[in-house]
């Protein structure tokens, strides 16, 4: 018998619902399970618990896309690896299976991937991600998330909070810096040489 367990989002909340499945599912099934249901969005985590998306609005897409431009953009020109946007979910080491809003991954561990792990859900922490908050979003769940990244392997992180033009930087060697103002720009520092983000972008 499969639990579902609704909370505040079904009546106007902002924090996504959670599903709880009697069955546990293997990585071929949650994936099976996702494709089944790709009008939805949903992450996992590490205990298995099955968590439903919210949909981006249309401002939060609108940087979403300015991001990803211009990451795609850096990687055309230096060509060193794969980037990916929201729609694409990764598991991490912890068993978790998060999709950030913005990815980029190493050709060199990227191609160390088979086939069929490129093709599901890929078993590997990115060298880089990106979070960009919507203004519902909750700062210290997402903050956490960002801990679970680094504590996974990713080598830096950004936390975008578009509502009080804040960023929270995070890197593998546990320092956490934050800037404030989107006058500011962002550095790929020695994950993304060269690369730099403009703040403005996303006003």
């Amino acid at each position: 018998m499969t639990a579902v367990l609704v909370n505040e989002w079904m009546n106007g909340g902002t924090e996504p619902f959670t599903l709880e499945l009697a069955d546990e599912m293997d990585d071929k099934a949650f994936y099976k399970f996702c494709r089944r249901n790709d009008h939805l969005r949903f992450e996992r985590n590490p205990d298995g618990t099955i968590l439903m998306m919210l949909n981006t609005g249309g401002k939060t897409g609108k940087r979403n896309s300015e991001i990803n431009f211009e990451l795609v953009l850096w990687n055309r020109k230096h060509k060193k690896g794969v980037v990916f946007d929201s729609s694409t979910a990764f598991k991490l080491p912890n068993f978790a299976t998060r999709s950030p809003d913005a990815v980029w991954i190493s050709d060199e561990r990227w191609n160390s991937l088979n086939e069929d792990e490129q093709d599901r859900f890929p078993p590997i922490a990115p060298d880089f991600v990106v979070e960009l908050m919507s203004a519902s979003d909750i700062l210290k769940k997402a903050q956490e998330k960002m801990h679970e990244y680094i504590e996974n392997g990713v080598q830096l992180a950004w936390l975008i909070q578009p509502s009080t033009q804040t960023v929270f930087i995070y890197r593998i060697d546990g320092t956490i810096s934050k800037v404030i103002d989107f006058n500011n720009k962002l550095s790929g520092e020695n994950v993304l040489p060269e690369f730099e983000f403009s703040l403005k972008l996303l006003l």
